[in-house]
């Protein structure tokens, strides 16, 4: 559910921008889309951890902390339309300071990086259809291109490339689960071995 939360908010939020900014209301759907991209990322990589271990292990914290940064952009946005300054205006404010930059400027690109490294995992492993993981690798190298060139054609287009694969993905888990629930509610009832319909059970023991 939280894979198709962050990928729908993420397209929503392009709906919403400025010509200078993304704005206030893009910038908070930003933010919320990438909470919610954490959490269901989260519950992907548990379930890629026993076909994929080492990778989950690697991509696990980068994911944790490149989703920090796309809430960072988000807040950025924000801003932006609080203060009434363009994008153009704050990158320049921002590159002042260095160290506090590096959290745009690794965090941010590690986002659309981790998106193409899951795409490629999907695929290698055969944990999903060849093409969820060509759209998802298709949708991160869009992403970066649309928020570079602020075009709201390139980044309807990217937001969609993403949202299909994270559509199946996240059905496909909550099927996973609903069938796992009913299987878990039949296995709570106990069957009765060696009872015919019509007789009581009995609890004498067996005479060898």
């Amino acid at each position: 559910m939280f894979l198709i939360l962050g990928s729908t908010l993420n397209l929503l939020a392009s709906f919403f921008w400025g010509p200078d900014s993304q704005g206030v209301t893009a910038g908070t759907l930003v933010a919320l889309s990438c909470f919610c991209w954490l959490v269901g990322l989260i519950g992907l990589y548990d379930r890629l951890r026993a076909t994929a271990p080492r990778y989950v292990a690697v991509a696990l914290p980068v994911t944790v902390f490149a989703t920090v940064g796309g809430v960072a952009f988000g807040v950025q946005s924000i801003h932006e339309g609080l203060f009434d300054v363009s994008h153009a205006q704050t990158i320049d404010l921002l590159n002042q300071y260095p160290f506090a930059t590096t959290l745009f400027w690794i965090a941010g690109p590690l986002f659309p990086l981790t998106l193409f490294a899951l795409g490629v995992a999907l695929g290698w492993t055969r944990t999903a259809p060849p093409a969820v993981g060509v759209l998802l690798c298709l949708g991160a190298i869009a992403f970066p291109m649309s928020r570079i060139t602020r075009e709201v054609s390139i980044a309807h287009v990217a937001d969609v490339l993403l949202l299909l694969p994270f559509l199946y993905l996240g059905a496909r888990g909550l099927w996973g689960r609903s069938r796992k629930s009913a299987s878990s509610a039949a296995g709570d009832v106990p069957a009765v071995v060696g009872r015919t319909p019509g007789s009581r059970a009995s609890t004498a023991p067996r005479v060898p």
